[in-house]
């Protein structure tokens, strides 16, 4: 299908993305932010304020030896009032940038023009207009943002038309009309956007904040009413409740509504640098953000699932794969068949025994496990429930010590504490019977060191997996010290990771569990992708 015509996407998550709560972006952030935003194909990526930082300013001298394939672009704001052009030291900051574009912001607004800039109407106008000019007589492509624009014009539409008339005899590339605090809605944003596009011949650009949760809505709006240029920051970071979030704006541009503002390729790499920017935000990704989430086209309800499973479409509104996403089927007390069904066929189980795996689950969730998560514990089960299936080994004992002792030195005449855990584990691999023990930093760990020990001769593949995380969540709070604890534990052999799950009222028993699930399951791994009839062919004591 043909796509519509372009909207040039604008990024300002160097920028306007940074001043959100939390973020601190480093200098080696920005340049390989930059680096991934230029690979993406953002087609002006607003780098920050050269003249507001060291930092910054460091920032853009080391842009300029980057080969970007698009437009960096310096942001600062009109000459300072009673002052020429070529005085105005942000002015000039901007130029120092040697960016082919920058953006300008000016006062759209008569109450920001009395109250903020406090200054007069006509000063305020001749400051857009010859700011805008200098600059695009440096040969620069000048992208005019009029701050407060929707709030100007509902307040004083004249002087906010008066303040685009001067931007554009500037000689302005670009009219930006910004709705600054978040409060416009959509069908009066769209009407004004309209009489804007319709009253100048210079392209108009949005850029919303998202105050009143309207952001995305707001920009699409404003595409639909002419505007042809979106600002926005990746993830929707950015001051207060966020700008406008081209993570979502853009899939639903292009594959909705057919514009064209990606390659198709490109839009395939959504999902990896959303998480990418997360990352070296610092900030955690949100698993329920649209599209790019990891929740984004995961499906629980076991109704869902059987339509799913029959015609995708029914509960998906674009292909996962469209923007880099994938289908998650999730287990629970809720699941039905169709959940364990399109599950097994990923894991090479054996689908027609999904009523014996549901129930397992839902008995299981019953004592308090909770399967939505750990998907491992799911697959793991699938296998247990075939009756050809046999456990590669059998603990059949474990202690677990720990230790706090206190030994006086007679001649320091001093206290030495000591303290400590061990784990002994007594297992049966291959038939032969294994006891063997280690010290850990904790029970977990000394388990975890115990198991190793005693299996990595049977199955060396061990040696290389690592834990990554491990979590306690406590059931029912309300029973105090003998509340029943729920453990994951998530683990990972090179870019593999699974999740295993363990739950009782022994938060070491619990966790021995989720632990053991972990190295059944690696194996079982291991052996699928060698030679699953040596696995099925040990006999167990």
């Amino acid at each position: 299908m043909e796509l519509k015509e372009k909207i040039f996407l604008y990024d300002t998550t160097l920028r306007d993305g940074s001043q959100k709560k939390g973020i601190s972006y480093s200098l080696e952030n920005k340049i390989s932010i930059l680096k991934e935003l230029d690979k993406f194909g953002m087609d002006y990526i607003e780098g920050g304020w050269p003249g507001s930082n060291p930092k910054d300013k460091e920032f853009f001298e080391r842009a300029k030896s980057l080969n970007l394939k698009n437009k960096l672009v310096a942001f600062g704001s009109t000459r300072r009032k009673l002052i020429s052009p070529n005085q105005d030291s942000n002015l000039l900051d901007l130029l120092s940038a040697e960016t082919p574009a920058v953006a300008v912001v000016g006062k759209s607004s008569v109450l920001h023009v009395k109250e903020v800039l406090r200054t007069s109407l006509k000063e305020n106008l001749l400051m857009i207009e010859e700011s805008i000019s200098f600059l695009r007589e440096k040969n620069k492509e000048v992208i005019y943002d009029a701050e407060h624009f929707f709030d100007g014009y509902k307040l004083d539409p004249e002087y906010a038309m008066k303040s685009l008339e001067h931007a554009v005899s500037g000689g302005a590339n670009w009219l930006v009309l910004c709705d600054t605090n978040g409060g416009t809605l959509p069908l009066e944003l769209g009407k004004i956007v309209k009489l804007v596009c319709d009253a100048f011949q210079v392209k108009v650009g949005i850029h919303t904040h998202n105050d009143s949760e309207l952001a995305v809505a707001n920009s699409i709006e404003a595409v639909l009413s002419g505007a042809r240029q979106v600002q926005g920051t990746i993830n929707g970071y950015g001051e207060r409740c966020g700008n406008a979030n081209l993570v979502s704006i853009i899939p639903n541009l292009q594959i909705k509504l057919n514009y064209d503002c990606i390659l198709e390729d490109h839009l395939k790499n959504l999902v990896t640098m959303s998480h990418y920017i997360s990352e070296k935000a610092n900030l955690p990704s949100d698993p329920y953000q649209p599209f790019v989430g990891s929740a984004a086209f995961a499906h629980k309800g076991g109704i869902h699932v059987a339509a799913v499973e029959r015609c995708a479409e029914s509960y998906e509104h674009i292909t996962p794969e469209s923007v880099g996403n994938k289908r998650e089927i999730v287990i629970s007390e809720l699941s039905g068949k169709g959940n364990i069904r399109m599950l097994a066929k990923d894991w090479g189980a054996d689908s027609s025994l999904d009523a014996k795996a549901i129930k397992i689950i839902k008995q299981n969730e019953q004592l308090g496990y909770q399967y939505e998560g750990a998907e491992g514990s799911v697959e793991l089960i699938m296998h247990q429930v075939d009756n050809n299936y046999i456990s590669p080994f059998m603990v059949t004992d474990y202690v677990v010590v720990s230790e706090k002792r206190s030994l006086v030195l007679k001649e320091e005449n001093s206290a030495q504490i000591l303290e400590g855990v061990q784990a002994i584990v007594k297992l049966t691999c291959n038939g032969e019977k294994v006891h063997t023990a280690a010290d850990g930093d904790g029970p977990v760990h000394a388990l975890d060191l115990a198991m190793r020990k005693a299996l990595v001769r049977f199955f060396p593949v061990l040696d290389k997996m690592k834990l990554l995380d491990y979590k306690v969540r406590i059931v029912d709070p309300e029973t105090a010290t003998s509340a029943i604890t729920r453990v994951t534990i998530e683990a990972g052999l090179g870019d593999k990771t699974w999740t295993t799950v363990g739950c009782g009222r022994n938060i070491i028993s619990a966790s021995f569990k989720a632990l053991i699930d972990s190295f059944e399951l690696l194996i079982l791994k291991e052996a699928q992708f060698s030679n699953i009839s040596e696995l099925k062919s040990r006999t167990v004591n």
